[in-house]
């Protein structure tokens, strides 16, 4: 029969004979809820706007813990475990040598011993290209390894504007120049911010 006289004869709930109507069932209750997208409206869509606008215009914060402490800025004087020097200065040398060698530029030693919790010494060191600053963490993590420091951890190798070498008692950060100068770790944990202005209390009994 045609299309049109089967639709006809179900509507009139008289299905010819031989023809069996199946009703559709409405799904059953999985006990999940849809989520439906809000409206947009007018004054939403400007707010978001604002938003949107506002974090573009904020500096990305570092992820991991380490990277966090580094921006942390120096706190109160924390006691670590001492070092031996010889083996510190050791390692410093060839981390300093290496970048150098790597042609890293503006390449600054901060001394932490006594002030933070994670590590004695910090290196920073500014690379041109994410190419060169991979390079320059490759080469030092291979160099400290052929001389016996075999734990040392590298993050953000893979085209980040900042790596992080942790060696241990020396970190050391690669930086490109732009990210160098926005999180400005000379700044936050050179010694003049140590220094208390005249008259100030240092907290101390």
């Amino acid at each position: 029969m045609s299309a049109t006289a089967l639709r006809a004869s179900v509507a009139r709930h008289h299905p010819p004979a031989g023809v069996t109507v199946i009703a559709r069932k409405p799904p059953a209750d999985t006990g999940t809820t849809r989520r439906t997208a809000p409206k947009k409206t007018s004054g939403t869509a400007g707010s978001r706007a604002g938003a949107v606008s506002t974090v573009a215009g904020t500096a990305k914060a570092p992820g991991t813990p380490r990277k966090k402490a580094a921006v942390a800025g120096p706190g109160k004087a924390v006691r670590r475990e001492p070092v031996e020097t010889a083996l510190l200065d050791k390692y410093l040398a060839i981390i300093t040598e290496s970048l150098a060698d790597d042609k890293g530029e503006d390449i600054v030693v901060l001394d932490l011993t006594g002030r933070a919790a994670f590590a004695d010494r910090m290196v920073v060191a500014t690379g041109v290209a994410d190419r060169q600053i991979t390079a320059m963490a490759t080469h030092i993590e291979r160099k400290l390894g052929e001389v016996g420091l075999k734990r040392v951890l590298i993050e953000g190798a893979n085209g980040s504007d900042w790596v992080l070498i942790d060696a241990g008692d020396i970190v050391v950060h690669l930086f490109k120049a732009e990210a160098r100068a926005l999180y400005g770790l000379e700044r936050m944990w050179g010694a003049d911010l140590d220094v208390l202005p005249v008259g100030e209390p240092d907290g101390t009994v």
